[in-house]
């Protein structure tokens, strides 16, 4: 059985994790197959927009833990630096808009990973847990870099300290999700909004995720400088040149992603 599911709807790759009977944590099969469909997304000009849920009760319980504690695996070092850095790279990096369908739990790594994404969606009954305090760790993934620009220093101090869990709701409430959907409707809701994404001119989206990416290190001369550079970049593209055309013309614009 793989451990990540990949499935191809018109423009939308619909990554899932696969280990429902370990809700979804990582070990090092599924995290380098995760990294491998993530570079092929990159490289795919028909994806357009990526879907990274769970399958199961679970979004993610993060690290498998009998794995990390094995003497012939790989290692925590091994493990941040294999497995859980190239995957948050990647979802930064990777010029597309990434979408987390959080399906249930998401703890540890795999809140982490999900706080990561462009757009966060989460099932009413989903949970978020920065769960390494009560294990004896540190939050990796990204998180002490991502959660305190959602929802602030204190709040992620807090979090992250006590490993308490926030809901949906308040998940939403903090700054960490977009939507909550009732369960039986977030994956639908998820792909009708991934597939809306998927026809939006993703080049621009791409070069959005590039300045969003940086403005945190620079001043505001300096984003202003790499707004004017990028914007010259965006100008140039087919899908500028079709959205002016169709404002023009009164139509809706017919954006190929170029």
């Amino acid at each position: 059985m793989a451990s990540i599911i990949s499935e191809k709807k018109k423009n939308v790759l619909i990554l899932k994790l696969n280990r429902p009977d370990k809700f979804n944590s990582f070990n090092r099969e599924m995290a380098l197959l995760l990294i491998s469909e993530l570079d092929k997304a990159a490289a795919d000009k028909e994806v357009r927009a990526i879907v990274i849920t769970g399958e199961g009760k679970a979004f993610c319980a993060g690290q498998d833990l009998s794995e990390a504690v094995d003497s012939s695996g790989p290692g925590i070092k091994t493990i941040v630096d294999e497995h859980y850095n190239p995957i948050i790279l990647r979802i930064r990096n990777i010029e597309k808009p990434i979408i987390a369908a959080v399906n249930g739990v998401a703890a540890g790594a795999g809140a982490n990973i999900a706080l990561a994404c462009d757009i966060v969606f989460a099932a009413r009954s989903a949970s978020f847990i920065q769960a390494f305090s009560k294990i004896g760790l540190i939050p990796d993934s990204g998180g002490t870099f991502t959660l305190p620009r959602l929802i602030g220093f204190n709040m992620a101090s807090a979090l992250m300290i006590t490993g308490d869990k926030a809901t949906a709701e308040e998940a939403m409430q903090y700054g960490m999700v977009y939507k909550v959907f009732n369960d039986e409707v977030l994956l639908e809701q998820a792909l009708v909004n991934a597939a809306h994404v998927a026809t939006l001119p993703t080049k621009a989206i791409g070069l959005t995720k590039r300045l969003l990416n940086q403005t945190y290190n620079n001043t505001l001369v300096q984003q202003l400088d790499l707004e004017r550079d990028i914007q010259v970049q965006a100008a140039s593209t087919h899908d500028y040149n079709e959205g002016v055309k169709a404002f023009l013309e009164k139509r809706k614009p017919e954006f190929k992603g170029e």
